[in-house]
């Protein structure tokens, strides 16, 4: 074994939430050369990772503080929100709320490029790739034991971050937990009739079907039973095409082209807490369906605020004094969106009813711009 290296805070996880904490923190005063980034890919790997994520304007802001932006991406000027087969929608649009936009659909390789440039100047310390085999905390810090290239090693640290989650399946049940059985599949697509800066939200009978505008087409997440997923992927993509036509409606004309497709399984799995000194962020808390897109965003609040308290107070009560200011936020965040994956899935009588909501939501601008705050914002 190396002699062990000793940090003020070890972050299991480089991805956008562990980098942007470590960056947060440093730019609020912290010492960047006592915090430890450690993850199992090397940063080549995750900047030549193409997933699409979105950022809403509140995780840009957050991003901008932590000095990793502009990134490259498309603006959403719009959010279209409908239900299939029913009457009544709601648009959100970004002049109600005076920004540039809503949100923004980004690679995650390119805002995991700007947080690493960020964290490499600042002077943080990264282990990549390392892989975490164990970690044992003690009253006085945590053990954590690495493996890189075959060896073995250790660090100490006073406080120890989990912000690698994972896929839901490949994640240990937590406290709150819901198998959703569906399957989220993506891909990217273009349309003959694509409309500028407006994502859609297009509820179906078998689950959310998403389509953010991203380069020249849409970036697609369509939420379908695990069964409904293989027989999708399965086809060509021409028949694969016609049948997202068909869930999807002709608002923008016909499908006309498709990536390869991927599909993982959809689930809520959150908890609360952590031990004196072990926290949690960001997918390692909680994981979401991804209808509304808040799953990111969600971890970058999480990163935002650990920032403000660790600056003030690195200690055992500093996480302590994190959980109790998360509460709020994160609780109400999963309600939400479990809530919405729910009621608006299946083809009862009461979709209906859920479909004329969405009309009359349009036809309440504070309750629509409420709710769009919560989308951009979180609870505050």
């Amino acid at each position: 074994m190396h002699t062990p290296s000793t940090f003020d805070l070890a972050i299991c996880g480089a991805g956008p939430v562990g980098m942007a904490l470590a960056a947060l923190l440093v730019q609020r005063g912290g010492r960047a050369a006592g915090i430890a980034l450690l993850d199992a890919k090397s940063i080549e790997q995750a900047r030549r990772d193409p997933r699409t994520i979105a950022l809403s304007h509140g995780s840009r802001q957050i991003l901008e503080e932590a000095g990793a932006w502009p990134v490259e991406a498309t603006q959403i000027h719009q959010i279209h929100v409908s239900r299939r087969g029913q009457f009544g929608r709601s648009l959100m649009d970004r002049g109600e709320h005076g920004v540039e936009a809503l949100g923004y659909v980004a690679r995650y390789g390119a805002v995991v490029s700007a947080l690493a440039d960020v964290c490499e100047r600042l002077g943080v310390a990264s282990l990549r790739p390392a892989l975490v085999t164990g970690s044992a905390e003690d009253a006085d810090g945590v053990s954590v034991q690495i493996e890189q290239a075959g060896a073995a090693s250790s660090l100490r640290a006073s406080l120890l971050v989990q912000a690698e989650g994972g896929l839901f399946g490949q994640q240990p049940e937590r406290a709150v937990s819901r198998d959703y059985g569906q399957s989220a599949i993506i891909a990217h697509v273009r349309t003959s009739s694509p409309i500028a800066h407006r994502a859609y939200e297009r509820f179906t009978d078998e689950g959310p079907l998403a389509l953010l505008p991203q380069d020249d087409g849409y970036a697609l997440v369509w939420c379908v039973p695990p069964t409904r997923a293989e027989q999708l992927l399965a086809l060509d993509d021409a028949a694969f095409l016609a049948r997202l036509g068909a869930a999807f409606g002709s608002r923008l004309g016909r499908f006309t082209h498709t990536t390869a497709r991927l599909a993982y399984p959809l689930g809520l799995n959150a908890q609360g807490g952590g031990t004196p000194r072990t926290v949690a962020i960001g997918n390692a808390a909680q994981s979401l369906h991804p209808v509304a897109g808040q799953g990111l965003n969600l971890g970058l609040r999480d990163a935002a605020v650990l920032a403000r308290v660790l600056a003030q107070d690195g200690s055992p009560a500093g996480l302590e004094r994190y959980a109790s200011l998360r509460q709020a936020d994160r609780g109400l965040t999963v309600r939400v969106t479990d809530t919405m994956a729910r009621i608006f899935t299946g083809s009862a009588p009461t979709q209906g009813l859920l479909g004329l909501s969405l009309g009359l939501l349009d036809a309440f601008p504070p309750a629509r711009k409420a709710l769009a705050g919560l989308m951009m914002y979180g609870r505050r």
